[in-house]
């Protein structure tokens, strides 16, 4: 029977593998060695409180979830299999004249350039619009990897997001995010918080009926033409 600092060091493992870190990216967060991650890893560490407490910032995480029991495999994500895709066949937006409500939705995982491309897609249908006249319901449900399971955004991923955020700051009035995991809440409410739309974001999830409807009543509209209950 594995005692908890294994149990542990699989919980590391497999969220830094969920958001695509290397063990040097996660210890270089940390501010630890890469060398006392790979013991935390193995189980052979007695992590102190304050160290757990470091780790859990670096996966943009609370101490709390990482104690929780969504888990995940450990498969590495961010891999070359899991761009087949271009981001013009992954990324689908609609903007509703009437409630002025901009939707997209993203399949799969993303890049830093993704992101950039969706920046100047979007921020492009903004500039019709005055400051906090737009509100925006974005789907992160299909934010899979190859494997079929949730990751959340990379290191590289959140720098462009945080500079996106920025930018859709001007015209949001209300953002509701349907997310694929509680990871994935955790990981864009630490997005949300360094962009300063954190009052104003609301990452969403559960049941998918109850997820998709909250999100509705959150931008109070009945429905939308492209983000609807899964099938």
């Amino acid at each position: 029977m594995q005692d908890i600092r294994h149990h542990f060091g699989q919980r590391v493992r497999e969220l830094r593998l969920r958001s695509g870190m290397s063990q040097e990216t996660l210890a270089h967060r940390a501010g630890l060695d890469r060398t006392y991650i790979t013991d935390v890893e193995r189980g052979a560490r007695n992590v102190s409180l304050v160290n757990i407490e470091k780790i859990a910032a670096a996966l943009t995480v609370s101490i709390e979830y990482m104690f929780s029991g969504e888990r995940f495999s450990a498969t590495p994500t961010y891999q070359q299999k899991d761009f087949t895709e271009p981001i013009q066949e992954r990324f689908k937006y609609h903007l509703d004249p009437e409630t002025r409500v901009l939707a997209f939705t993203v399949k799969g995982l993303l890049t830093p350039q993704d992101v950039a491309y969706m920046d100047r897609t979007l921020i492009g249908l903004c500039t019709g619009f005055d400051r906090g006249e737009i509100s925006l319901l974005v789907d992160h449900r299909f934010m899979l990897a190859a494997d079929g399971e949730p990751a959340v955004y990379s290191p590289e991923v959140v720098e462009k997001a945080v500079e996106f955020q920025k930018k859709l700051l001007n015209y949001s009035k209300r953002v509701a995010v349907l997310c694929n995991s509680q990871f994935m809440v955790q990981n864009l409410n630490h997005v949300t918080a360094i962009s300063g739309i954190y009052n104003k974001s609301f990452q969403l999830f559960g049941k998918d009926r109850d997820m998709v409807q909250q999100a509705y009543e959150l931008l109070g509209i009945n429905g939308n033409e492209l983000i609807k209950e899964k099938k």
